[in-house]
């Protein structure tokens, strides 16, 4: 690696491979030599370990050994798909064609292409069910600007953000596989729990004036107001710097995007990054789909669908009038969600398909899937049209009327769906009078090569004769050798063999060289008219768009429709107010795994209640109940039934969960730093209209401070914050602050205790429970027996020391004048202390 800079030294392709990859150093570099993509140094050594194909070296060059690894050409995307999937950025660089006959002069090579994580939009490359998104962000002092792009929708939107913990949670929600970082914003993985390909620019590239005049002249308008976009909004810097990045590596794609939008929050129910992985929304603890509310909530019969229900799951809606007309689709839909989704499934991603029309990437298999897919929404709009209710009655309007298109397609399109643009066979009998004439020679060719096979067979009198094709001579004479008398003078030797000679005529040639044009005729034909094709098309594309959203939204609600019948779901009443009335409901993900019934639970928060404490034993079911709480006003606002058999919820503005235990090694905090960090950011974010679940607090550090920490915690909430919230605790003294706080209820899971043996009911009764069944629970676990022993006989010396010192000292038992005397502390000290709502 030393000499590489001296490029004198080098041998000349390695000499060509180092200028070229000079040019593309955050790339990986496949470099065309006959039938092999070569990588060299640094990207021969990394790709050979991700791909496990072999490291070899090509001698030497600049008195070094060099490198090599390789893959065919004809398996390329396979392993492109491979690194793409693990974050990698690639550049394909190609001979030139014309210079392969040349022998003596070296080959030259370019980059023809060069495709990002974040940038592909070929179907081989992508996810089906997840959009592909490509974010790009910049730090100004302790503001963040963020804008992201599909570039398969050509969906453009900015945001800005106060805080950092605002900007992860949108980070979260989008979740891109590419990000542009500014290279003052160096520490972001160390706030981050998910795998993201980044790509540090320089901050200059998010310069806001110059991002600003990027795009207007990309809009083509004279500013930004038309989209709602003042000079000074941070995301302008972030969507500059995407526009540079998209030129410079696939400018086409810039085709695809036609406006940008501002990303409100004040219309979704926020979630922190944190909540999002606690609940398990899309992404399961260990990084899996399965098990997830989407998995769950998935019946959806396209791509599209899938795609659009796991943006609502990230995104759940505070507009009760969206949401309720998203209700009363569902409800419409309960009688119709079989024939529907019968004809959805013949439905193709016609969101990713118009994207490669608009960039001309699309193939004939595209334009045929096009084509039936719009026959579909015929029979689809046939299958509705009796339906009244007006949020079915626009996703009719917007499925569209695509007669003219279909036509245009049946009229170019042959009817055999495994067409390529390189087979000859892509447009149909009629189409163009000129092709049909050049594909008749062709045609024609081999009844013209059998006859003159045939007369040759007379002429000469050898019935063996034969007339052949390969690329490398083209048509020849076959003749065995022992007839090498009767071969005519008009016959010119071509081609020796053990047995055969191989000939050529004047007649064959002439032929030859006709048939052969007419083929390239063809393919150049063809081509051209295609492009004219997609040309036509292109006019179509916003309606197409329009199209597919429509019919995305449709799979969703009858998707919803056929969950709520299998499921026996029910339609939450939703309201303005700050309530949570759930009667008998039911963890949406739980139940579906357990082979008996689940044991339902009601719960009832308002502006009375704000809070219940809830103890009961490890494994009894106190988590599972907070966690089915959220996922439950989460369907709500995404226009779901719910799991229970009444619901009342109201218009939540943030969910907060505080839900287990982990470390942060890599930022340097251990498991309790973490629990307080992440109960800090409820303290200082949640509102009278938020959603906090907690469970557990204080558990890491000394029982005096864990309990103290836990009082203080569930008293602020509730005292001053007046969040709606469940607090999971095993400090039984909690239970008491609900003599000190009217807006507290003290609720506990229920337990048989038996001959030394438990059973957990999972039923949640009013009232309070003292005991965790901590030992118990650890000897069902499989502990040694003297393990056991050995902690029932402490904890048998911990109850004795305890009523020996009155239940003062350890602070275990905390009596009515400890909490007197913390309220008055806490009510004289609570502005220095705590952020006042």
């Amino acid at each position: 690696m030393k000499n590489k800079n001296n490029l004198i030294s080098h041998t000349p392709v390695i000499k060509q491979y180092l200028l070229i990859k000079k040019k593309y150093p955050n790339t990986i570099l496949f470099f065309r030599m006959g039938d092999f993509y070569e990588l060299f140094y640094d990207d021969a050594i990394l790709v050979s370990d991700i791909l496990k194909i072999v490291l070899t070296n090509r001698g030497y060059s600049a008195g070094k050994k060099v490198p090599m690894a390789g893959i065919p050409v004809h398996v390329s995307e396979r392993y492109w798909k491979k690194l793409l999937n693990v974050g990698k950025s690639i550049a394909i660089c190609e001979q030139n064609k014309k210079d392969n006959f040349n022998k003596k002069k070296l080959i030259n090579r370019e980059v023809v292409q060069v495709i990002t994580p974040g940038t592909v939009i070929e179907d081989f490359f992508l996810n089906n069910d997840s959009d592909n998104i490509l974010g790009s962000v910049w730090k100004k002092k302790d503001k963040f600007g963020y804008a992201y792009i599909n570039v398969s929708s050509g969906d453009f939107y900015v945001s800005e953000h106060d805080t950092l913990d605002s900007f992860l949670s949108e980070l979260y929600r989008t979740n891109p596989v590419e990000l542009l970082c500014s290279d003052n914003f160096t520490d972001i993985n160390s706030h981050m729990n998910m795998k993201i390909s980044i790509e540090y620019r320089s901050v200059l590239e998010f310069d806001l004036e110059s991002s600003y005049r990027q795009l207007i002249l990309h809009f083509n308008t004279q500013n930004l107001e038309g989209f709602g976009l003042k000079k000074d909004h941070l995301g302008i810097g972030s969507a500059g710097c995407l526009l540079q990045y998209i030129k410079s590596v696939q400018t086409i794609l810039l085709q695809n995007i036609q406006s940008i939008k501002i990303n409100s929050f004040k219309k979704y129910i926020l979630l922190d990054k944190i909540s999002r992985i606690h609940l398990e929304l899309t992404k399961n603890v260990l990084g899996g789909y399965k098990n997830t509310l989407s998995f769950i909530l998935n019946r959806c019969m396209t791509s599209m669908g899938i795609r659009m229900l796991k943006r609502w799951i990230h995104a759940p809606l505070r507009d009760i009038e969206i949401i309720k007309n998203r209700q009363n689709s569902v409800k419409e839909l309960k009688n119709k969600f079989i024939e529907l989704q019968f004809l959805l499934k013949n439905v193709s991603d016609l969101e990713r398909i118009c994207s490669r029309v608009a960039t001309f990437k699309a193939s004939p298999l595209d334009l045929i899937k096009m084509k039936l897919t719009l026959i579909e929404f015929i029979k689809i709009k046939n299958c509705l049209k009796h339906i009244q209710e007006k949020n079915i009655k626009k996703i009719i309007d917007n499925l569209g009327n695509n007669k003219k298109l279909i036509s245009l397609l049946e009229s170019f399109l042959n009817e055999d769906p495994l067409v390529s643009l390189k087979s000859g066979n892509v447009i149909s009998k009629g189409y163009n009078k000129k092709l049909d004439d050049l594909k008749n020679i062709s045609k024609n060719s081999l009844s013209a090569i059998r006859k003159f096979e045939t007369t040759e067979k007379r002429k000469i009198e050898v019935d063996s004769l034969k007339i052949g094709f390969n690329k490398i001579i083209g048509y020849y004479v076959q003749i065995n050798k022992k007839y090498e008398s009767l071969v005519p003078k008009r016959y010119i030797k071509i081609q020796t063999l053990k047995l055969y000679n191989r000939y050529t005529t004047l007649e064959l040639k002439d032929f030859e060289k006709k048939v052969m044009s007419s083929k390239f005729q063809v393919l150049e034909l063809e081509n051209y008219l295609y492009i004219k094709l997609l040309e036509e098309i292109l006019i179509y594309i916003p309606s197409l768009k329009n199209s597919s959203k429509a019919v995305s939204e449709l799979d969703v609600l009858t998707n919803f429709s056929e969950r709520a019948v299998r499921l026996k779901y029910v339609c939450p009443d939703l309201t303005n107010k700050i309530k949570i009335n759930l009667e008998n409901s039911r963890h949406p993900v739980i139940e579906s795994l357990l082979t008996h019934s689940f044991i339902p639970n009601s719960v009832d928060l308002s502006k009375k209640n704000r809070m219940l404490v809830i103890t009961g034993p490890n494994m009894g079911g106190k988590s599972t109940y907070m966690r089915q709480i959220g996922l439950i006003v989460i369907m709500a606002w995404i226009g779901s039934f719910v799991p229970a058999e009444k619901a009342i919820i109201g218009n939540i503005d943030q969910i907060f969960t505080r839900i287990g235990s982990s470390d942060d090694l890599s930022g340097g905090k251990s498991s309790f730093m973490v629990e307080m960090t992440e109960t800090a950011n409820i303290l200082n974010n949640a509102t009278s209209n938020s959603l906090v679940l907690i469970d557990e607090i204080g558990r890491g550090t000394s029982i005096n401070d864990g309990l103290s920490l836990a009082w203080a915690v569930s008293l602020y909430l509730v005292k001053y914050v007046q969040s709606i919230t469940l607090f999971s605790t095993h400090y039984f003294e909690l239970t008491k602050l609900k003599n000190e706080v009217k807006n507290i209820k003290n609720v506990f899971f229920t337990t048989i205790e038996y001959n030394k043996k438990i059973s957990f009911l999972y039923k949640l009764k009013l009232g309070s429970m003292n005991k965790s069944y901590g030992i118990l629970i650890a000897s069902l676990s499989g502990f040694p027996v003297e393990v056991i022993n050995l902690a029932k006989k402490k904890l048998k010396e911990i109850k004795l020391k305890k009523k020996m010192m009155n239940d003062s000292v350890i602070g275990y038992s905390y009596n009515n004048s400890f909490f007197s005397f913390m309220i008055k502390k806490l009510n004289k000290l609570k502005y220095f202390f705590f952020k006042k709502k």
